[in-house]
């Protein structure tokens, strides 16, 4: 089992086909939910700890906004975990909005930096491009091992 990131981080659609191929998903949606249901955070609606902002200088300078350094202690960690990627460009809201645009080509800069197995996909635009979109998808998720589906 590879642990793959997912860019958009927050579609479902990619971490459900991680998930089918045998591989563990590194999305922002799990992380979350950790977030939301760990009894410790003590700060909601934040759901940060005081150690939080700390962890996003590691990826961020403290001259980035705020937002970013936020984003970056939750997504930072996968980053740095992940032996595979999967980035889709160009994609619709519906697939997975990101909604800080500069942390999201600070994840995509710092995911190619690591020379992990990436796949790169623009977002399909019509039917053809579409079955040539999960035909990539799955060839890759495939040569990664796991199970075959």
């Amino acid at each position: 089992m590879v642990k793959v990131l997912i860019y958009p981080m927050t579609s479902l659609i990619l971490s459900d086909m991680v998930e089918r191929f045998g591989h563990q998903p590194l999305g922002s949606a799990l992380s979350i939910r950790e977030r939301i249901q760990t009894p410790s955070i003590e700060s909601p609606p934040l759901q940060i700890s005081p150690e939080e902002p700390k962890k996003g200088l590691r990826y961020a300078a403290v001259e980035v906004p705020s937002g970013v350094r936020g984003r970056m202690a939750i997504l930072g960690p996968q980053m740095e975990e992940a032996e595979a990627a999967i980035i889709i460009t160009d994609a619709d809201f519906a697939f997975g909005c990101m909604g800080c645009a500069r942390t999201n080509e600070l994840i995509k800069y710092l995911v190619r930096n690591r020379h992990i197995p990436t796949l790169e996909l623009r977002y399909p635009r019509d039917e053809e491009e579409g079955k040539k979109f999960v035909t990539a998808l799955r060839e890759f998720l495939a040569s990664l091992g796991g199970k075959k589906s």
